[in-house]
């Protein structure tokens, strides 16, 4: 990537994160520990990035046999392998999946160890398991392992969709479709291929999903296919739901804003793409993808100082939100275009995200 050129800048759009949940999860719960052995601890770590933590956690409570049942075991697992995923430990990670049987092996049901589960069946695979079992061939490199994993899972998905369905519990599992076909989506569109992400999204579409933002993604990909014309359609059907609903949070209101401001910036109308942005930032300051995209329109206009200060006032004010590979790289391309002693600006930087960064971040968008 040359930094010198504004191409090299990364244009933000709505990313999907990884969020760990246990499955299932029911009434009968009234906090996280109940689900397993200071659950609640590992979340808070989890949410913190504090990823190497969750290692030492991990690694005391199966030394000092603190795990007493079985989905105890898989639910540290999980975090386990979530955690050396986020310190980007892949082949670790990838060894410590392969140690497990099959995945819908009668080993992990409930219904197995009916002294410890009187009357509870089912399968107490945490489904963020299922989900990076299927990621792991991806992040080694092995793309069309893990897509066949990742159409596996969507598959798995969507039985539990329609069984759900029958019993009126389907809501989660709705929400786990759309996630998974986001994940296919993203790696698709690591290679261009835009006609099989058009053909997932109109999928779900065509299933009466009639979710704002994954219409909005529809949209981002028929950008990219230069079909301006149905990305300006889809944007309008998204703001046509969003003020059917009335009263909305700022997460809505700001998708419409920035879906219009897209479009501005595709016509090189930077000074209205940069006022949709203002408006997004006015209703919800950490908007990390206003914010960024905000600094680009200001770049593309020219006012590099100004775009710097967005970027600053960002970390400042909001350092855990804004505070992502994205926008540092952003920063620091900007950086080297506007100072002679960029070197020993981004080490100031540098510096001050070892301090407060998660275990995860990548300290190479610094640039140095």
């Amino acid at each position: 990537m040359d930094p010198a050129a504004p191409e090299s800048q990364s244009l933000t759009t709505d990313l999907q994160t990884l969020t760990l949940s246990t499955d299932p999860l029911t009434d009968q719960f009234a906090s996280l520990n109940d689900l397993a052995h200071e659950l609640a601890s590992l979340q808070d770590l989890a949410t913190r990035g504090s990823w190497r933590s969750i290692l030492d956690k991990v690694a005391v409570a199966r030394a000092q046999s603190l795990l007493n049942k079985p989905h105890d075991h898989l639910v540290y697992f999980t975090y386990n392998v979530l955690a050396l995923t986020k310190l980007r430990r892949f082949t670790e990670a990838a060894s410590e999946i392969d140690s497990l049987e099959d995945l819908n092996s009668s080993r992990y049901r409930y219904e197995g160890y009916p002294n410890v589960y009187p009357n509870r069946v089912g399968s107490m695979v945490p489904f963020s398991l299922r989900w990076l079992y299927a990621l792991m061939p991806i992040k080694l490199g092995r793309r069309q392992d893990g897509l066949d994993r990742l159409y596996v899972l969507l598959d798995f998905v969507r039985s539990k969709v329609k069984e759900k369905g029958e019993i009126g519990s389907v809501s989660v599992w709705k929400r786990r479709e759309v996630f998974v076909m986001n994940g296919i989506i993203g790696v698709h569109l690591n290679q261009k291929e835009l006609a099989a992400c058009l053909s997932l999204i109109k999928d779900l579409l065509n299933r009466d999903y009639t979710d704002p933002v994954l219409l909005s993604k529809l949209g981002y990909i028929q950008m990219q296919m230069g079909d301006l014309e149905g990305a300006k359609s889809s944007f309008n059907v998204v703001q046509g739901l969003v003020e059917k609903e009335g009263e909305v949070g700022s997460e809505l209101r700001n998708l419409v804003s920035r879906n219009k401001a897209l479009i501005y910036m595709v016509g090189k109308d930077y000074v209205s793409a940069v006022r949709e942005y203002e408006e997004c930032i006015e209703r919800d300051g950490s908007d990390v993808v206003a914010i960024n995209n905000k600094s680009l329109c200001l770049m593309y206009l020219r006012d590099l100082s100004d775009s710097i200060k967005v970027l600053e006032n960002a970390l400042e004010r909001v350092p855990t939100v804004a505070l992502n590979e994205t926008l540092v790289v952003n920063l620091c391309s900007m950086y080297e275009l506007a100072y002679v002693n960029h070197g020993d600006i981004k080490r100031t930087l540098s510096s001050w995200i070892a301090r407060v960064a998660p275990d995860d971040f990548d300290s190479a968008s610094t640039r140095i």
